[in-house]
């Protein structure tokens, strides 16, 4: 059976059998990956690229129908992304997929300095020129949900409206203070005018005037309405390929191709067994995380500390501190422990204040200490797993992803087993020791109490 069967309103995909359909760009590694695991549980060929992939990378999986590439966008400038999307989106466009997605996260960490999702449809909407670009946001498989233009994210036993969100209104780089999607992207750009669907009946056809740039934001809640906000995405994208939005895109399109059988339901999937070690690396200080890691110390983990103040004080500093995290580790494997490398235990851990300190007196810009800190991360984990021979890892925090990722000398991942949306296990692609590697990226907030001890158990459901 063809992955996509034909469907009376849209038989271009079934007689373009071997045809893209939907490339996206993640602004964090952990949230590129969720789009991955979207796609792959649903019985679509998809992969995850660290970079844009080569056409020998591409000529290796002939049978992909959908692919994205990784980046760390959101931890960057408006002028990073003026230099860097650019490539970006043209290389996607050249394999002339139905839809390009530059994937957010569905919290919408963002501002105009960092990670700006503004300029991205600023730059996108001169390559492409859409008449109206989309922008769902709201995903009700992780909670997250969008109201009357409002977004309001889950969190413990409630939902919050996102700017009194516990974790989300304390970001330590992009606190949200805005909960109007529109307007906070409006914040970002004053290029773009800004519509709400389906209260805006006529969104689809609204026009921006001279200079400004059309946006649609999509509620979503419920089942019904995300297959709605699929079928609008749909059978626009001939006039509007470009989308912007959290997995929730994917979530939403996948619903309207099986609720008008274009798509069988999604197989079962389960889990891929213990592993006899894992190794963890953390840069998150979410509560979330914070959660994880307490849980993680009573059931058989070895929390480790990494000072990230010594990201602030030279390169010999960071370096012996990245020795000892090593040395640490593989002495908890020794002991029959599986190390966890972290940052901070939550906001209120006295180490995130003396970090800050420590920032502000070295005189570096926080997005350069951050990335130093993502990067030693890596290397302590390329280390450990090389010198152990452990193939199992966990990398937690949006940013530190995809700087910890690219220091393993990896360059794609297809999806493996699922845990909690958004945070699945996945097969890493490498040409050196790190092919074949079982690696999840998480993010901070996302997860249950005990996520490392279910990604070391294999994934999977419970």
């Amino acid at each position: 059976m063809p992955w996509l069967m034909h469907h009376q309103e849209d038989t271009q995909l079934d007689s373009r059998p071997e045809s893209l359909s939907l490339a996206w760009y993640g602004d964090d590694f952990t949230g590129a990956a969720a789009v991955l695991e979207v796609l792959t549980f649903a019985g679509i060929p998809a992969m995850l690229f660290l970079d844009a992939p080569t056409p020998e990378q591409l000529s290796r999986f002939p049978e992909l129908r959908a692919f994205g590439i990784a980046s760390t966008a959101r931890a960057h400038s408006p002028d990073w992304m003026e230099r860097n999307l650019p490539p970006a989106f043209e290389a996607l466009l050249a394999l002339e997929p139905e839809i390009l997605h530059y994937k957010v996260c569905s919290t919408l960490d963002s501002s105009p300095t960092t990670g700006s999702i503004g300029r991205a449809i600023e730059i996108a909407a001169k390559i492409m020129a859409p008449e109206m670009v989309p922008v769902l946001v709201a995903a009700p498989q992780l909670r997250r949900y969008q109201i009357f233009g409002h977004l309001f994210a889950g969190h413990g036993d409630k939902v919050y409206r996102l700017d009194r969100h516990p974790v989300m209104a304390r970001h330590p780089v992009t606190p949200m203070q805005e909960a109007d999607v529109g307007k906070h992207l409006s914040a970002q750009s004053d290029r773009l005018s800004v519509s709400v669907w389906p209260q805006d009946k006529n969104a689809a056809r609204s026009e921006a005037s001279q200079g400004q740039i059309s946006v649609c934001t999509l509620d979503c809640m419920d089942p019904q309405s995300e297959a709605e906000a699929g079928q609008f995405i749909w059978e626009n994208r001939r006039k509007n390929r470009f989308v912007v939005g959290s997995q929730g895109i994917e979530y939403a399109i996948v619903n309207h191709w099986i609720k008008t059988n274009q798509l069988p339901p999604p197989p079962p999937r389960s889990g891929v067994g213990r592993a006899s070690g894992m190794v963890s690396v953390s840069g998150s200080v979410s509560p979330t995380t914070a959660e994880q890691i307490a849980w993680s110390r009573a059931n058989g983990f070895a929390p480790i500390h990494f000072d990230a103040s010594q990201a602030c004080l030279g390169s010999e500093s960071l370096t012996r501190e990245i020795e000892r995290a090593v040395y640490d580790s593989l002495s908890a494997i020794t002991d029959g422990l599986d190390p966890l490398i972290y940052t901070a235990h939550g906001p209120d851990d006295p180490n995130v204040a003396r970090f800050r300190q420590a920032a502000a007196r070295s005189g570096k810009p926080i997005t350069e200490v951050n990335q130093s800190i993502g990067k030693s991360l890596g290397t302590v984990l390329d280390r450990v797993l090389t010198q152990s021979g452990i193939r199992r890892a966990v990398v937690s925090g949006g940013d530190t992803s995809g700087y910890a990722a690219q220091q393993l000398g990896i360059f794609a991942l297809t999806a493996l087993a699922p845990t909690i949306p958004g945070a699945s296990l996945c097969l890493a692609h490498a040409d050196g020791p790190m092919d074949g590697l079982e690696l999840a990226l998480k993010g901070g907030q996302m997860g249950s109490p005990d996520y490392f001890g279910w990604i070391r158990d294999g994934g999977g459901p419970k």
